[in-house]
């Protein structure tokens, strides 16, 4: 039988840390100093006086470099569970970390065909 009351300390949790961080941004919000003269607006550069515009585009190339640093670094994290308990877990799990890690190596591979790991 399904019992709803069980969830109750969840739902509590879930509503509590949901409304904490927003209580404090608007409490932040209230609180906070709101002069806005010339000396604020200016972009800060060491104390040294600002010299140009501060909004600078940037390429795209230093973006995907970026986000495929990231993918596969992340991913690299999720092969560590495996490797600590691969005695236990067996040759199944084996065969999955390994198609894991050949999905990988395909991502590296289309990455490296597309240009996104080429930095200049």
């Amino acid at each position: 039988m399904f019992l709803l009351y069980e969830y109750d300390i969840f739902w509590a949790f879930l509503i509590i840390s949901s409304l904490i961080p927003i209580l404090v941004f608007f409490i932040s919000g209230f609180l906070a100093p709101s002069s806005k003269g010339p000396e604020k607006l200016s972009s800060y550069e060491s104390g040294i006086e600002p010299i140009g515009d501060a909004w600078l585009q940037f390429r795209i190339r230093y973006y995907m470099f970026a986000l495929v640093f990231v993918v596969f670094d992340v991913e690299t994290v999720f092969l560590y569970p495996w490797a600590m308990s691969f005695d236990v877990l067996g040759v199944s799990v084996f065969v999955e970390a390994l198609i894991f890690v050949l999905i990988l190596i395909v991502g590296l591979v289309y990455a490296c065909r597309k240009g996104a790991l080429e930095w200049s």
